[in-house]
C-alpha cells in the first residue's frame, strides 16, 4: 500500500492506512481509511478511475492489523485537522476486509464524526458483511446494473458473484439498516443511460429503502478507453426518471495536504485521488505557489505519474 506523508509537530510522519482529508461532493471533507491492499477487489469495473483490477478476489481477509489502523487514526486526530466524516473506502472493495465491523466500532469510539463506508455492495448477501455495515453511520453502495448481462458488462465481477444475489442482499440490508443508505449509480454512455435501462433500474429501486440516490458519470480516465460519460441530457433524464441527485451539481471543497512542499503535496493526493490540471492549478493557487509551470513540468516527466487526456482534461494519476 502506498504511504501518505504528512507533517506534524515538526517531524515527518508516515500514514500507511489514512489519507486526506480529500473533498467529497457528497460528504464534505473526508478522512479516508484504507484497510485493503491497492486494487484488491471483487469487481473490475470498466469505469474504475484506478484502472483495471489486478488482484481480483472474493476472499475476505484480515489484510492489516486493526490495532495498527486505529493507532494511526489516534495519531492523526492529534493534528487537529478539520474534517467532516471518516470514510472507509480503500483502493478496492473495503468489505473484503474481514475485520470491518471491529474497525468501524473502533473508529466510532475515537471520534464523534460520522463513519461512512463506500462499497460496491457485492457482499451484502453475506450476513456477516451486513452485520458489519450496520455499525456504520452512512453506507454508500453502488448499483450500476439491472440484470446479469449488464452486471457482467459494467462491473465485471469475480466469477462466482451473481447479480441476483447482490440485488437481494441490497434489499435485505436496506430493510434492516438503521443508518443513512445512499445509493450511487454510474451512468455510462450507450450502456445504461437509455430510457429502457432507466426503466429497469427504476423498477429495481422500488424494492430498496434508501435516503438518497446519487447519479454519477465517469469524469476521470476510466479503466477502459471505450467508456464515455453520459451526456448532460442523459443525466438530466436519469435524475427525472429515478428521482436522484446529480453529483455534478454538488459543491466540492478544495483539496488539502499537510505537506509543505508543493510537489510532494500533489503526489500525496494523487496517490489516492486523481486530479486534473484545473484542480491542481486551483490547489497550487490556494497555497500561493509561484512555481506552477515548474510543478506541471515535473509532473509531466515523473515516471511514477500517469498523464491522461480525457474529456479535454489532463488528469494526473499515480501509478
Amino acid at each position: 500500500m502506498e504511504a501518505l506523508y504528512m507533517r506534524g509537530e515538526g517531524e515527518m510522519k508516515t500514514y500507511q492506512y489514512l489519507f486526506g482529508p480529500v473533498p467529497s461532493r457528497r460528504m464534505g471533507l473526508s478522512v479516508g481509511v484504507s484497510p485493503i491492499p491497492r486494487k484488491y477487489c471483487n469487481y473490475s469495473c470498466i469505469y474504475c478511475q484506478l484502472g483495471r483490477t489486478n488482484k481480483l478476489s472474493n476472499t475476505r481477509e484480515s489484510f492489516f492489523e486493526i490495532e495498527e489502523i486505529l493507532s494511526e487514526f489516534k495519531d492523526y486526530l492529534k493534528e487537529e485537522i478539520k474534517f467532516d466524516v471518516v470514510t472507509i473506502v480503500g483502493e478496492g472493495e473495503p468489505t473484503l476486509y474481514k475485520d470491518l465491523k471491529e474497525l468501524i466500532l473502533g473508529l466510532k469510539h475515537l471520534t464523534k464524526k460520522p463513519v461512512a463506508v463506500i462499497t460496491n455492495g457485492s457482499l451484502l448477501y453475506k450476513k456477516e458483511v451486513r452485520s458489519a455495515l450496520y455499525e456504520a453511520d452512512i453506507v454508500l453502495p453502488s448499483l450500476d446494473a439491472y440484470d446479469e448481462e449488464s452486471f457482467k458488462r459494467i462491473d465485471r465481477p469475480f466469477g462466482k458473484i451473481k447479480f441476483q444475489d447482490v440485488y437481494d442482499g441490497l434489499i435485505i440490508f436496506s430493510k434492516e439498516y438503521k443508518g443513512q443508505l445512499w445509493i450511487e449509480t454510474m451512468m455510462i454512455k450507450d450502456i445504461n443511460d437509455d430510457e429502457a435501462s432507466l426503466l429497469k433500474m427504476k423498477n429495481l429501486l422500488k424494492k430498496i429503502n434508501y435516503e438518497r440516490l446519487y447519479i454519477n458519470t465517469p469524469v476521470r480516465p476510466p479503466a477502459e478507453e471505450r467508456v464515455k460519460p453520459a451526456s448532460k441530457e442523459a443525466i438530466e433524464r436519469a435524475v427525472k426518471s429515478l428521482g436522484g441527485i446529480s453529483i455534478d451539481m454538488l459543491h466540492s471543497e478544495g483539496f488539502f495536504s499537510e505537506e509543505k512542499d508543493d510537489y510532494m503535496a500533489i503526489l500525496s493526493i494523487i496517490k489516492r485521488h486523481p486530479m486534473n490540471q484545473y484542480e491542481i492549478d486551483t490547489f497550487l493557487k490556494s497555497r500561493k505557489c509561484e512555481k506552477t509551470e515548474y510543478i506541471f513540468e515535473k509532473l509531466n516527466n515523473d515516471k511514477n505519474v500517469d498523464v491522461l487526456d480525457y474529456k479535454g482534461y489532463i488528469t494526473y494519476r499515480y501509478r
